[in-house]
């Protein structure tokens, strides 16, 4: 699990890897990361675009930018939150994903609250002993 704060938005985003979803063998590896956002500020905000800097092992980046999240951009008041699952497709067993939200105030001011960078990493191949 990985965490950041800022100005009161907690973002924390917990990733696994989808083996029923990967194809090692055609060089692609499919991971999927869950985030909640919570409203631990006194303002209301919405979360109104995205931006996420995606990485893979051989160092290609790719880089990510929308309006909101999930075809949704939501309102959070004081301590409400949100949560959502997403997914990311990698050509490498590993790589890190990292990025910020473009949040506004209800009197319409707009910050970036940081998304924690974060690893994308295949379970390690269990070893059998003969």
């Amino acid at each position: 699990m990985y965490k950041a704060v800022t100005r009161g938005i907690s973002v924390t985003v917990t990733p696994r890897y989808m083996p029923e979803e990967s194809s090692p063998e055609q060089g692609r590896y499919f991971f999927a990361y869950t985030v909640e956002i919570i409203n631990t500020s006194l303002d209301r905000v919405q979360l109104k675009a995205r931006y996420w800097k995606i990485t893979d092992a051989h160092g290609h980046v790719q880089e990510v930018r929308g309006a909101g999240v999930v075809g949704e951009q939501p309102v959070l008041g004081p301590g409400e939150s949100f949560s959502y699952t997403s997914g990311c497709p990698l050509a490498t067993p590993s790589g890190t994903m990292q990025g910020s939200y473009v949040m506004e105030t209800a009197g319409g001011k707009t910050f970036d609250a940081e998304i924690p960078a974060f690893s994308l990493d295949i379970p390690l191949a269990k070893r059998v002993l003969h």
